[in-house]
């Protein structure tokens, strides 16, 4: 699903208009019978609604729902924030027509309007912010932010047209005060605001309406965000011919762990496993054999040579490029270590290693302030960096890759030439040729040590199957990410740790290919 900026979704209005000679006022109208229905699905028993317009076009989108609901035989209160009348294009349309059919418009003017707005939405059972829409351009202050804030506060059901007032639809901050909606209804495609954090807490359910334009305009807009759907995943995800064997699916290398971090490589292993890997082979430090062997009964074990401190040793290195004769990808990084020799030792396996490749972890530290040494790989590569890590590959805080983590992508991509997939909150993944994906999936449960290694043996699966990285990394960022939600409801967050997205992922893969 495509995700526009605001910009970027007026232009599409405006091909609507000029190429397809599609009215204005039927785009507004589209909307509104858009939030209809929406409404209609969140309340259907539901019969009075307070509406709050602006003296835009989101004004007249709600002055729009006003009149239908009125029409269906809700009872209807409306309130106006104008600087003067008439409402200019169709806006002033819609309030001229809902005039006519005798509804009252109350204007928003002053601290006793307010008190009668505030006391209005108190006994409505729906409350509708159509105030301000995408174009925010500086925080809300004086009486629309006292609206705002006093309309989040109700018990009805609170819905935003397009973005809730407060937010700027192209951006993810909050800048001041916001409307916190349940429902927020878009059109023709999400933006920005509504599937990025922190703007995404205050959003709710995201609907998102047609308005009648062709889904080829909206293709062709500007911009390459995208979000990952259920929908989308399942396509990619596929069902496996009945004429295959376990040859079909790949030999998964998994170069991880040391002396005290073995469940770091367990993990991984297992986590490949449920993935559906033909084959996994676990390398790592001989004295930590056994124990690997031991936690993954179905993946193979390869004893690396190791040093005094129970890390890999220098020679590990080409032992680990020669393993790669016969396997299909790589797996590298998850608690290997970060002493100057054992980053050494995974720089020189990573630059050697001739098939495709997952880097995650102490991996992705060897290479830090080093990206553009990953662009002479033989093959391609996948990064799996957290905040802090990817902080660290480029060079910066990590409050300033979290301020804005599009950014730190893209500059991650460029930098490397590698597929990136930016953890946390609503993880990102990016590739040279593919845009962004705004993955939807997860849940705060998942923040406990050992998660990340589980998406690495995910991952490696997929690329051993010979998936391409950005589809890989796709799919593999979506069914972790499920896979802790199923794990979270069956039974709390808090106590989630990540063995069970390996008991969930099964699950998970059901659910994804019955959508």
């Amino acid at each position: 699903m495509r995700v526009l900026t605001a910009e970027a979704m007026a232009a599409v209005d405006r091909r609507a208009v000029e190429e397809l000679g599609l009215p204005g006022l039927v785009l507004m109208e589209n909307a509104a019978l858009g939030v209809v229905e929406a409404i209609g699905d969140a309340a259907p028993t539901a019969g009075s609604a307070a509406i709050y317009c602006g003296p835009g076009n989101n004004g007249g989108d709600g002055l729009a729902l006003a009149r239908h609901l009125a029409i269906r035989g809700w009872r209807v209160e409306i309130f106006l924030f104008a600087p003067a009348l008439p409402l200019p294009g169709d806006a002033g349309v819609q309030h001229d027509v809902v005039r006519r059919m005798g509804l009252p418009v109350r204007p928003l003017r002053d601290p006793e309007d307010l008190r009668a707005a505030l006391a209005a939405a108190a006994r409505a059972e729906v409350v509708v912010d159509a105030l301000l829409g995408t174009g925010l351009s500086r925080p809300l202050t004086g009486l629309l932010a006292e609206l705002v804030e006093g309309l989040s506060e109700v018990e009805g059901l609170r819905v935003a047209v397009d973005v809730p007032s407060g937010l700027a639809g192209s951006r993810w901050e909050i800048p001041g005060p916001c409307f916190v909606a349940d429902l927020t209804v878009t059109f023709g495609a999400p933006k920005p605001a509504h599937v990025l954090l922190p703007a995404a807490t205050v959003v709710g359910r995201v609907a998102v309406a047609d308005l009648g334009i062709p889904a080829s305009l909206i293709e062709e807009a500007e911009g390459d965000l995208r979000l990952l759907t259920a929908a989308e995943m399942s396509l990619v995800l596929g069902m496996r011919p009945p004429n295959t064997h376990k040859g079909s699916y790949g030999h998964l290398l998994v170069a991880a762990g040391s002396t005290g971090k073995s469940g770091a490589a367990v993990l991984a292993a297992r986590a490949a496993v449920r993935c559906g890997a033909g084959l996994v082979t676990a390398a790592v430090p001989a004295s930590i054999a056994a124990r690997v062997a031991s936690g993954s009964l179905e993946s193979m074990t390869l004893p690396l040579a190791e040093g005094e401190t129970g890390e890999i040793a220098a020679e590990a290195a080409g032992e680990l490029v020669a393993a790669c004769a016969g396997r299909d990808a790589l797996a590298l990084g998850p608690g290997l270590g970060r002493s100057e020799a054992v980053l050494a030792a995974i720089r020189e396996a990573v630059l050697a290693a001739p098939i495709p490749m997952v880097l995650d972890a102490d991996g992705l530290i060897a290479f830090a302030g080093r990206l553009g040494a990953l662009g002479e790989r033989p093959a391609a590569t996948v990064l799996t960096p957290h905040p802090g890590e990817m902080a660290a590959l480029l060079g910066c805080e990590v409050e300033e890759v979290q301020a804005d983590r599009l950014a730190a992508v893209r500059r991650a991509i460029e930098e490397s030439g590698c597929c990136v997939v930016l953890k946390g909150a609503r993880s990102l993944v990016g590739g040279p040729d593919e845009g962004i994906a705004i993955n939807p999936t997860g849940n705060p449960g998942m923040a406990t040590g050992g998660t990340g290694d589980v998406l690495t043996g995910m991952l490696g699966a997929l690329l051993a199957a010979g998936r391409e990285p950005f589809e890989a990394a796709c799919l593999a960022a979506f069914l972790h990410g499920l896979a802790g939600d199923v794990a979270a409801a069956a039974g709390d967050e808090v106590s989630l740790r990540a063995g069970d997205l390996l008991e969930a992922l099964p699950v998970a893969l059901r659910d994804l290919r019955g959508s």
